[in-house]
Parts: C-alpha cells; structure tokens; sequence
C-alpha cells in the first residue's frame, strides 16, 4: 500500500492537483485525500500544502519526492529484469535538452536506444531556457556551457564552438563582417535563454575573450527558429556548431570572423546528485556519451 500511495503523491506532484491525480487513476476525491493524509501520517510530517487554488510541496515533501522517484523506479526495473530476464530494461527516462540539439541529435539516438529496448518509454523536454532538473524530475539533461545549479552532477561529451554565421543572400544584400566591430552595423539575430536575453558576443582578440554587445529586430527563445531566421536572410547568428553543421556542409550558412573565434566550451551531460540511477538511464547516458565521443 505504501508504494501505491507514493505512486499517488509522485501523480499529484506531475498533475499539479490531487483532482487531476484523482481523474487519471480513477479514483474519487475523498480517497484521493484519505491516502494521502495516510502518507502524510506515515511519515509524520506535512507534505504537500494546499489552498483553494494551487498546492506546492513542503521541504518533507520535496525530499519524499525524490526518493520515492528513485524507489519507484528500481521497484519497477527490479519486478521487470524479474519477469523479462536480467538483460531486459523497462520504465521511463525523463531527458532535457536544447531545441535544436535535441531535436536533430538527441531525439535520434533515443529512438536507436528505444528499439534496442523496447521496454523503455522516454518524455523528452526540449527548451533552451533553464530546467530545473529536480523540481520537475528529470533523469538527464544535455546542456551547453557552465551550469548554473552548482549541485548537478557532469559528465563532458564534447567540445562545441560557436559560430557566427549568415546566408550567402544576406552577405550579398548587407555586406561581410571582417572584424567583431562590425557587427555593430548588422542585423543580429538573438536568443533568449530563459529571462537572460544572449546580446553579448564574445571574441577572441589579441589572446583575450572581448565582449562585442550586438543588436537586431529579431528575438526568439528557440534555437530553431533562430537557425530558420538566418537560413532565410534575415540577418547573423551566433550557433552552436552541432546544430548548423548541415547548414554549414551544404552552403545554406557560411560561418564568419573565424579569426576571431573564441575558446570551445562544453556540452556536457547534467544529471541530480545524491540518487542512486536506474540501469537504464545509466545505459542511455552511457549511449549518449559513447555517440558524441565516436562523432567529435
């Protein structure tokens, strides 16, 4: 009974209330309620505070959450290598990632990884804004740069550099930047990365990284659509070389101010501290880890 109640709890925190959590397990609201004030009893503490109009965890009940995700998952992965055979891996794997690395790069080799374990499922995030691992219980994450959540654990895949790029359209209509200075006189192409908007460009000079401030009539918080933007002629773009790789092979983007390049920075894969990982997220790290360093 207690694993079925921390079932509920782990649905009620997914839902966001406990009558969403009700109607998808069918179950009334009166048993919803009774179960979780049993919960709450057997472990003596309040777990989730509740008004009339929204619900959020307390600190027992964050640190119940984390543990009973891990509980759940070895309990389902430990009853599936019982049933199936010791080799077999099941359960879900929950993975975040950048819009376009995701999409092109990440997406792929998880659809290879689910046909040679057909018993896994994955729910795949993509946002290039800030992800709060834990609080929204995620697996894994594949990130660009330093991270901002000290408490994660890394792991490095490759090096990436990025790169300044424009469609030969663009070039021939506005010109070729030979210098970081002359950005100033082009039309930038930005990315906001959560609430922090990316106008700030850096360049190597003289040995040193500057910062040269860009502007332009375009935002977007989806690296996609950045990429489709610049693709289209509507100005420059600073890309990560993962995703505009193809672009780059078949002329569509021609990279810029190459001289000026700055140090590589990580992409690296992010995963919570302090739990003991499933076998098969730890496979599919692995997976991943074994694609970029064959690939780099």
């Amino acid at each position: 009974m207690l694993l079925d109640n921390l079932k509920l709890f782990m649905r009620i925190v997914e839902k966001g209330s406990l009558s969403a959590a009700g109607r998808e397990l069918n179950l009334s609201p009166a048993t919803v309620s009774e179960r979780l004030a049993s919960l709450e009893n057997y472990y003596g503490a309040r777990l989730i505070a509740r008004t009339t109009r929204s619900l959020s965890l307390t600190d027992e009940g964050r640190e119940l959450m984390r543990g009973a995700k891990r509980i759940l998952a070895e309990t389902d992965e430990l009853e599936s290598r019982i049933k199936s055979g010791m080799d077999t891996i099941s359960g879900s794997i929950q993975v975040s990632a950048p819009v376009d690395l995701g999409r092109n790069r990440i997406a792929p080799l998880l659809d290879e990884f689910m046909c040679e374990h057909d018993g896994v499922s994955v729910d795949l995030t993509l946002s290039d804004g800030y992800t709060d691992l834990v609080g929204r219980g995620i697996d894994l994450a594949v990130r660009y740069g330093d991270l901002p959540d000290s408490t994660l654990r890394v792991g490095k895949l490759a090096d990436t550099r990025r790169i300044v790029c424009a469609s030969p359209d663009y070039l021939k209509s506005e010109g070729t930047p030979c210098h970081p200075d002359d950005l100033q006189h082009h039309n930038c192409i930005l990315m906001r990365f959560g609430n922090q908007l990316d106008h700030d460009w850096r360049f190597a000079i003289d040995g040193k990284e500057v910062v040269f401030p860009v502007y332009g009539n375009r935002i977007a918080n989806d690296g996609e659509l950045v990429r489709k933007w610049c693709r289209a002629g509507y100005g420059i773009a600073w890309k990560s070389e993962w995703d505009i790789q193809e672009d780059l092979k078949t002329g569509e983007l021609v990279p810029l101010l190459e001289d000026y390049a700055p140090r590589p920075t990580s992409l690296q894969i992010v995963y919570p501290a302090g739990t003991v990982q499933a076998r098969r997220i730890r496979m599919v790290m692995d997976y991943i880890a074994e694609w970029f360093s064959g690939n780099t």
